[in-house]
Protein backbone atom coordinates (compact mmCIF):
# COMPACT_ATOMS: atom_id res chain seq x y z
CA UNK A 1 0.00 0.00 0.00
CA UNK A 2 1.30 3.23 -1.32
CA UNK A 3 2.16 5.51 2.40
CA UNK A 4 2.88 9.18 2.06
CA UNK A 5 7.04 8.51 1.61
CA UNK A 6 6.19 6.52 -0.79
CA UNK A 7 4.41 8.89 -2.49
CA UNK A 8 6.44 11.51 -2.19
CA UNK A 9 9.22 9.15 -3.53
CA UNK A 10 7.13 8.91 -6.73
CA UNK A 11 6.38 12.71 -7.35
CA UNK A 12 9.97 13.57 -6.84
CA UNK A 13 11.07 10.67 -9.41
CA UNK A 14 8.39 12.35 -12.01
CA UNK A 15 10.14 15.64 -11.47
CA UNK A 16 7.90 17.85 -8.64
CA UNK A 17 9.95 20.04 -6.56
CA UNK A 18 8.10 19.26 -3.81
CA UNK A 19 5.06 17.31 -2.23
CA UNK A 20 2.44 18.34 0.75
CA UNK A 21 -0.66 17.10 2.12
CA UNK A 22 -3.24 18.50 3.56
CA UNK A 23 -7.34 17.46 4.62
CA UNK A 24 -10.65 17.65 2.12
CA UNK A 25 -12.07 20.26 4.50
CA UNK A 26 -13.57 23.37 3.14
CA UNK A 27 -11.56 26.31 2.60
CA UNK A 28 -13.59 28.51 4.53
CA UNK A 29 -10.87 31.47 5.10
CA UNK A 30 -11.15 32.01 1.19
CA UNK A 31 -14.63 31.29 0.71
CA UNK A 32 -15.30 34.19 2.50
CA UNK A 33 -12.86 36.45 1.35
CA UNK A 34 -14.72 35.39 -2.03
CA UNK A 35 -18.14 36.08 -0.81
CA UNK A 36 -17.16 39.84 0.41
CA UNK A 37 -15.24 40.24 -2.90
CA UNK A 38 -17.72 39.48 -5.41
CA UNK A 39 -17.02 42.53 -7.37
CA UNK A 40 -13.67 41.82 -7.68
CA UNK A 41 -14.34 38.22 -8.83
CA UNK A 42 -17.95 37.85 -10.39
CA UNK A 43 -15.91 37.62 -13.79
CA UNK A 44 -14.69 34.13 -12.99
CA UNK A 45 -17.67 33.20 -13.21
CA UNK A 46 -18.19 34.24 -16.55
CA UNK A 47 -15.13 32.41 -17.89
CA UNK A 48 -15.87 29.28 -16.15
CA UNK A 49 -14.28 29.11 -13.08
CA UNK A 50 -16.76 28.73 -10.12
CA UNK A 51 -13.93 29.80 -7.37
CA UNK A 52 -16.66 29.83 -4.81
CA UNK A 53 -18.00 26.13 -5.42
CA UNK A 54 -14.27 25.29 -5.67
CA UNK A 55 -13.55 26.08 -1.77
CA UNK A 56 -14.91 22.31 -1.41
CA UNK A 57 -12.81 19.26 -2.42
CA UNK A 58 -15.74 17.73 -1.90
CA UNK A 59 -17.69 19.22 -4.90
CA UNK A 60 -15.50 17.93 -6.76
CA UNK A 61 -14.83 14.45 -5.85
CA UNK A 62 -17.97 13.55 -2.84
CA UNK A 63 -15.54 10.91 -1.63
CA UNK A 64 -12.63 13.10 -1.05
CA UNK A 65 -10.48 12.32 1.98
CA UNK A 66 -7.28 14.70 0.98
CA UNK A 67 -5.55 16.58 -1.05
CA UNK A 68 -1.94 15.79 -2.58
CA UNK A 69 -0.43 19.41 -3.57
CA UNK A 70 2.20 18.67 -6.20
CA UNK A 71 4.86 21.96 -6.77
CA UNK A 72 6.07 22.41 -10.20
CA UNK A 73 7.78 24.65 -10.65
CA UNK A 74 8.02 26.80 -14.61
CA UNK A 75 11.66 28.28 -14.41
CA UNK A 76 13.99 25.77 -14.18
CA UNK A 77 15.17 26.37 -17.62
CA UNK A 78 16.01 30.13 -19.30
CA UNK A 79 13.43 31.44 -22.12
CA UNK A 80 14.84 33.71 -24.72
CA UNK A 81 15.00 37.52 -23.55
CA UNK A 82 12.73 38.24 -26.14
CA UNK A 83 9.85 36.04 -25.28
CA UNK A 84 10.24 37.01 -21.49
CA UNK A 85 10.06 40.90 -22.18
CA UNK A 86 6.97 40.18 -23.61
CA UNK A 87 5.07 37.34 -22.09
CA UNK A 88 4.10 36.20 -18.50
CA UNK A 89 7.27 33.25 -18.26
CA UNK A 90 4.47 30.61 -16.44
CA UNK A 91 2.65 30.63 -19.81
CA UNK A 92 6.01 29.91 -22.66
CA UNK A 93 5.64 26.10 -22.07
CA UNK A 94 2.19 25.65 -21.35
CA UNK A 95 0.61 22.66 -21.82
CA UNK A 96 -2.55 22.32 -21.19
CA UNK A 97 -3.71 22.66 -24.50
CA UNK A 98 -1.06 20.03 -26.16
CA UNK A 99 -0.64 17.58 -23.25
CA UNK A 100 2.68 17.01 -24.14
CA UNK A 101 4.65 17.72 -20.99
CA UNK A 102 3.22 18.37 -17.07
CA UNK A 103 0.50 16.60 -18.56
CA UNK A 104 1.81 13.44 -19.14
CA UNK A 105 3.65 13.88 -15.53
CA UNK A 106 0.14 14.35 -13.91
CA UNK A 107 -1.42 11.54 -15.41
CA UNK A 108 1.37 9.63 -14.90
CA UNK A 109 1.41 10.72 -10.76
CA UNK A 110 -2.57 9.07 -11.31
CA UNK A 111 -2.01 6.34 -12.34
CA UNK A 112 0.48 5.19 -9.45
CA UNK A 113 -2.42 6.08 -7.05
CA UNK A 114 -4.90 4.03 -9.29
CA UNK A 115 -2.67 1.17 -9.27
CA UNK A 116 -3.01 1.14 -5.47
CA UNK A 117 -6.48 1.50 -5.76
CA UNK A 118 -6.66 5.34 -5.27
CA UNK A 119 -9.54 7.42 -7.12
CA UNK A 120 -8.51 11.06 -7.69
CA UNK A 121 -9.57 13.98 -9.30
CA UNK A 122 -7.44 17.49 -10.79
CA UNK A 123 -10.02 20.47 -9.66
CA UNK A 124 -9.22 23.52 -11.81
CA UNK A 125 -10.84 25.62 -9.58
CA UNK A 126 -9.83 24.66 -6.08
CA UNK A 127 -7.92 27.21 -4.18
CA UNK A 128 -4.30 25.69 -5.07
CA UNK A 129 -2.50 28.58 -3.01
CA UNK A 130 -4.73 27.80 0.06
CA UNK A 131 -4.24 23.87 -0.18
CA UNK A 132 -0.61 24.83 -0.80
CA UNK A 133 -0.10 26.90 2.38
CA UNK A 134 -2.03 24.04 4.16
CA UNK A 135 -0.31 21.45 3.52
CA UNK A 136 2.98 23.03 4.70
CA UNK A 137 4.61 23.94 1.54
CA UNK A 138 5.50 27.69 1.65
CA UNK A 139 3.90 31.06 2.39
CA UNK A 140 2.34 34.08 0.20
CA UNK A 141 3.80 36.77 -0.97
CA UNK A 142 2.63 40.71 -0.14
CA UNK A 143 2.03 40.30 -4.12
CA UNK A 144 -0.03 37.55 -3.44
CA UNK A 145 1.94 34.97 -5.14
CA UNK A 146 2.91 31.60 -3.34
CA UNK A 147 6.57 31.04 -2.63
CA UNK A 148 7.97 27.23 -1.95
CA UNK A 149 8.97 26.62 1.37
CA UNK A 150 11.53 24.34 0.31
CA UNK A 151 12.00 24.20 -3.45
CA UNK A 152 13.64 26.36 -5.94
CA UNK A 153 15.59 28.54 -3.48
CA UNK A 154 12.08 29.54 -1.79
CA UNK A 155 11.15 31.22 -4.60
CA UNK A 156 7.78 32.15 -6.80
CA UNK A 157 8.36 30.52 -9.83
CA UNK A 158 5.90 27.82 -8.60
CA UNK A 159 2.32 27.05 -9.11
CA UNK A 160 0.72 24.53 -6.92
CA UNK A 161 -1.11 21.27 -8.17
CA UNK A 162 -4.16 19.96 -5.87
CA UNK A 163 -4.69 16.24 -6.35
CA UNK A 164 -8.02 15.44 -4.49
CA UNK A 165 -7.76 11.72 -3.39
CA UNK A 166 -10.59 8.91 -1.66
CA UNK A 167 -7.39 7.57 0.76
CA UNK A 168 -6.96 9.80 4.15
CA UNK A 169 -3.43 10.43 4.84
CA UNK A 170 -2.16 12.43 8.10
CA UNK A 171 -2.22 15.79 6.92
CA UNK A 172 1.21 17.90 6.87
CA UNK A 173 1.34 20.74 9.67
CA UNK A 174 -0.13 24.03 8.13
CA UNK A 175 2.06 27.07 7.18
CA UNK A 176 0.62 30.23 5.59
CA UNK A 177 0.56 33.64 6.13
CA UNK A 178 2.91 36.47 4.58
CA UNK A 179 6.44 35.23 4.66
CA UNK A 180 7.60 38.49 3.07
CA UNK A 181 11.06 39.60 5.02
CA UNK A 182 10.14 42.75 7.38
CA UNK A 183 13.14 45.05 5.84
CA UNK A 184 11.32 44.42 2.23
CA UNK A 185 10.19 48.29 1.24
CA UNK A 186 7.21 46.80 -0.75
CA UNK A 187 9.06 46.85 -3.85
CA UNK A 188 6.38 44.44 -5.64
CA UNK A 189 3.81 46.99 -4.78
CA UNK A 190 5.75 49.77 -5.92
CA UNK A 191 6.93 47.73 -9.03
CA UNK A 192 2.91 47.32 -9.86
CA UNK A 193 2.26 49.79 -12.85
CA UNK A 194 -1.72 49.50 -12.85
CA UNK A 195 -1.65 49.26 -8.33
CA UNK A 196 -3.52 46.22 -8.49
CA UNK A 197 -0.81 44.64 -5.77
CA UNK A 198 -2.15 45.84 -2.45
CA UNK A 199 0.75 44.54 -0.15
CA UNK A 200 -1.16 42.51 2.38
CA UNK A 201 -1.28 39.07 0.07
CA UNK A 202 -4.47 40.24 -1.83
CA UNK A 203 -4.90 41.90 -5.68
CA UNK A 204 -7.78 43.40 -7.71
CA UNK A 205 -7.32 41.06 -10.25
CA UNK A 206 -9.48 43.72 -12.28
CA UNK A 207 -6.18 46.26 -12.70
CA UNK A 208 -3.86 42.97 -13.10
CA UNK A 209 -1.89 43.71 -16.18
CA UNK A 210 -2.35 39.87 -16.75
CA UNK A 211 -5.81 39.91 -16.55
CA UNK A 212 -5.75 43.00 -18.68
CA UNK A 213 -3.98 41.31 -21.80
CA UNK A 214 -6.32 38.37 -21.93
CA UNK A 215 -10.20 39.13 -20.23
CA UNK A 216 -10.02 42.65 -20.57
CA UNK A 217 -13.30 43.44 -22.54
CA UNK A 218 -12.61 46.53 -24.36
CA UNK A 219 -9.94 48.64 -25.57
CA UNK A 220 -7.45 49.01 -22.79
CA UNK A 221 -7.82 52.76 -21.13
CA UNK A 222 -5.36 55.42 -22.39
CA UNK A 223 -4.21 55.58 -18.62
CA UNK A 224 -3.15 52.26 -18.39
CA UNK A 225 -1.15 51.58 -21.80
CA UNK A 226 2.04 53.36 -21.04
CA UNK A 227 2.04 51.56 -17.60
CA UNK A 228 1.58 47.91 -19.17
CA UNK A 229 4.69 48.19 -21.15
CA UNK A 230 5.68 45.81 -23.32
CA UNK A 231 3.95 42.72 -22.29
CA UNK A 232 1.51 41.57 -24.68
CA UNK A 233 0.02 38.04 -22.68
CA UNK A 234 0.77 37.96 -18.93
CA UNK A 235 3.02 39.60 -16.57
CA UNK A 236 6.12 39.03 -14.27
CA UNK A 237 6.35 42.51 -13.10
CA UNK A 238 6.21 41.74 -8.91
CA UNK A 239 8.29 38.87 -9.85
CA UNK A 240 11.04 40.44 -11.51
CA UNK A 241 12.13 42.94 -8.41
CA UNK A 242 11.55 40.28 -5.37
CA UNK A 243 14.06 40.03 -3.31
CA UNK A 244 12.61 36.75 -2.22
CA UNK A 245 13.17 35.48 -5.99
CA UNK A 246 17.04 36.91 -6.00
CA UNK A 247 18.52 33.35 -5.02
CA UNK A 248 16.99 31.49 -7.96
CA UNK A 249 17.51 34.52 -10.60
CA UNK A 250 21.19 34.38 -9.95
CA UNK A 251 21.07 30.57 -11.38
CA UNK A 252 22.46 29.80 -14.67
CA UNK A 253 20.35 27.58 -16.52
CA UNK A 254 19.97 25.77 -20.02
CA UNK A 255 17.36 27.76 -22.87
CA UNK A 256 14.81 25.97 -22.25
CA UNK A 257 14.43 23.94 -25.96
CA UNK A 258 11.04 23.73 -26.55
CA UNK A 259 10.01 27.51 -26.02
CA UNK A 260 13.19 28.46 -28.10
CA UNK A 261 11.90 26.33 -31.19
CA UNK A 262 8.76 28.09 -31.28
CA UNK A 263 10.08 32.05 -30.90
CA UNK A 264 9.91 32.90 -34.12
CA UNK A 265 6.03 31.84 -34.02
CA UNK A 266 5.61 34.76 -31.08
CA UNK A 267 7.81 37.47 -32.51
CA UNK A 268 5.63 40.65 -32.32
CA UNK A 269 5.40 40.89 -35.99
CA UNK A 270 4.33 38.03 -36.90
CA UNK A 271 1.67 38.23 -34.23
CA UNK A 272 0.64 41.64 -35.56
CA UNK A 273 -0.11 39.92 -38.90
CA UNK A 274 -1.28 36.70 -38.18
CA UNK A 275 -4.84 35.72 -39.61
CA UNK A 276 -7.04 33.33 -37.62
CA UNK A 277 -5.57 30.02 -39.34
CA UNK A 278 -1.47 31.13 -38.16
CA UNK A 279 -3.36 31.84 -34.73
CA UNK A 280 -5.52 28.34 -34.35
CA UNK A 281 -2.56 26.47 -35.25
CA UNK A 282 0.58 28.24 -33.69
CA UNK A 283 -0.72 30.42 -30.90
CA UNK A 284 -3.58 28.60 -28.75
CA UNK A 285 -2.30 25.42 -28.06
CA UNK A 286 0.18 27.34 -26.28
CA UNK A 287 -1.69 30.95 -24.69
CA UNK A 288 -5.17 29.69 -24.66
CA UNK A 289 -6.96 31.66 -22.59
CA UNK A 290 -8.85 34.03 -25.95
CA UNK A 291 -10.25 32.55 -28.28
CA UNK A 292 -9.84 33.66 -32.43
CA UNK A 293 -12.86 35.60 -31.90
CA UNK A 294 -11.28 37.91 -30.05
CA UNK A 295 -7.79 37.67 -32.76
CA UNK A 296 -8.49 42.07 -32.34
CA UNK A 297 -7.33 41.79 -28.68
CA UNK A 298 -4.04 40.12 -29.29
CA UNK A 299 -2.86 42.47 -32.19
CA UNK A 300 -4.23 45.28 -29.86
CA UNK A 301 -1.93 43.88 -27.04
CA UNK A 302 1.02 43.68 -29.36
CA UNK A 303 0.47 47.26 -30.98
CA UNK A 304 0.34 48.79 -27.74
CA UNK A 305 3.73 47.10 -27.37
CA UNK A 306 5.53 48.24 -29.80
CA UNK A 307 3.87 51.44 -28.99
CA UNK A 308 5.70 51.77 -25.58
CA UNK A 309 8.82 50.00 -27.43
CA UNK A 310 9.72 53.57 -28.78
CA UNK A 311 11.30 51.91 -32.01
CA UNK A 312 10.87 53.77 -35.08
CA UNK A 313 11.93 50.00 -36.67
CA UNK A 314 7.91 48.76 -36.19
CA UNK A 315 6.07 51.88 -38.31
CA UNK A 316 6.29 49.91 -41.48
CA UNK A 317 4.37 47.43 -39.64
CA UNK A 318 1.94 49.33 -37.80
CA UNK A 319 0.77 51.21 -40.93
CA UNK A 320 0.60 47.81 -42.65
CA UNK A 321 -1.82 46.45 -40.12
CA UNK A 322 -4.00 49.56 -40.01
CA UNK A 323 -4.90 48.46 -43.72
CA UNK A 324 -4.88 44.54 -42.53
CA UNK A 325 -7.51 45.59 -40.18
CA UNK A 326 -11.01 46.59 -39.44
CA UNK A 327 -11.91 45.94 -36.02
CA UNK A 328 -11.79 49.82 -34.65
CA UNK A 329 -10.00 48.60 -31.13
CA UNK A 330 -7.05 47.79 -33.24
CA UNK A 331 -7.18 50.58 -35.16
CA UNK A 332 -7.07 52.64 -32.13
CA UNK A 333 -4.08 51.08 -30.46
CA UNK A 334 -2.62 51.39 -33.52
CA UNK A 335 -3.16 55.24 -33.84
CA UNK A 336 -1.88 55.64 -30.12
CA UNK A 337 1.55 53.11 -30.49
CA UNK A 338 2.14 55.36 -33.77
CA UNK A 339 1.87 58.77 -32.01
CA UNK A 340 4.01 57.01 -29.07
CA UNK A 341 6.69 56.20 -31.13
CA UNK A 342 6.48 59.25 -32.18
CA UNK A 343 8.43 61.50 -35.23
CA UNK A 344 7.78 64.17 -38.24
CA UNK A 345 7.02 60.51 -39.91
CA UNK A 346 4.63 59.30 -37.41
CA UNK A 347 2.82 62.48 -37.77
CA UNK A 348 2.39 62.52 -41.40
CA UNK A 349 1.08 59.11 -40.74
CA UNK A 350 -1.53 59.97 -38.47
CA UNK A 351 -2.46 62.87 -40.38
CA UNK A 352 -3.17 60.55 -43.39
CA UNK A 353 -5.09 58.05 -41.04
CA UNK A 354 -7.10 61.49 -39.73
CA UNK A 355 -8.56 61.56 -43.74
CA UNK A 356 -12.04 59.58 -43.60
CA UNK A 357 -11.81 58.26 -39.93
CA UNK A 358 -14.83 58.52 -37.94
CA UNK A 359 -15.92 57.39 -34.16
CA UNK A 360 -13.54 56.24 -31.54
CA UNK A 361 -11.20 55.45 -34.21
CA UNK A 362 -10.50 59.28 -35.04
CA UNK A 363 -10.86 60.27 -31.84
CA UNK A 364 -7.79 57.75 -30.79
CA UNK A 365 -6.14 59.65 -34.29
CA UNK A 366 -6.84 62.71 -32.51
CA UNK A 367 -5.77 61.91 -29.13
CA UNK A 368 -1.95 60.73 -30.65
CA UNK A 369 -1.96 63.80 -32.40
CA UNK A 370 -2.91 65.83 -29.57
CA UNK A 371 0.34 64.29 -27.34
CA UNK A 372 2.84 64.22 -30.44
Amino acid sequence: MLTKSSIIEEAMRLGFEDVGFTTAETFVVQREYLQTHREEYGWTEKVGLNLINGTDPKAAMAQAKSIIVLLEGYFREAFPPALESHFGRCYLDDDRITKDGLALRIKAFRNILRSDGIDSKVPFDLPHRSAAARAGMGTVGKNALFYSGRATRMSSWVFPLTIVVDREFAPDPPAGGIGCPEWCRNVCVAACPTRAIKGNGTIDPRLCVSFMTYYGKESTPRELREPMGLYVYGCDRCQNVCPRNIPWFSEERPVNARVEAKAKVFDLRALLHMDVEYFKTRVWPHMFYMSSNNLWKWKMNVARAMGNSRNDAYLPDLIRAWNENDDARTKGMIAWAIGRIGGGHAREVLDRFLVGSEGTVREEIEAALGKM
